[in-house]
């Protein structure tokens, strides 16, 4: 039961720093609307900087109960929540490139999280 406590705090951890990039399309959004006047903007920055120390602590904290090559690994899912906030908050299209890029994370990531697992097994 550690283990899956484990994977669920670091895919938590991912889900929290994808925020990173949705909050810095809005702040993006923002200036393109109204510039460097536009007190939203530095709301957005704000945001994108907090998350990203939240990450950081927490990411030091789940690290020290994973393989550091598997949690590295983990952390490329975050490409996956970037898309997904891009076509869910920002109305933003996938293209065949982008699953196809999607679907190479994620084999990466099970091929890792395989041989870990399982690959030790086999020498």
């Amino acid at each position: 039961m550690g283990k899956v406590k484990d994977y669920l705090l670091l895919h938590i951890c991912v889900i929290v720093f994808s925020l990173t990039s949705v909050f810095a399309k809005a702040a993006a959004n923002r200036y393109n609307k109204g510039g460097f006047a536009d007190p939203q903007l530095y709301l957005f920055a704000f945001l994108m900087l907090a998350v990203c120390a939240v990450y950081a602590f927490f990411w030091q904290k789940v690290i020290k109960n994973i393989d550091l090559h598997v949690a590295y690994a983990n952390r490329s899912v975050y490409l996956i929540w970037g898309q997904l906030w891009a076509v869910t908050l920002f109305g933003e299209h996938l293209s065949a490139r982008n699953l196809i890029g999607l679907l190479v994370v994620l084999i990466g990531v099970a091929v890792v999280s395989y041989y870990t697992e399982y690959g030790e097994e086999t020498r």
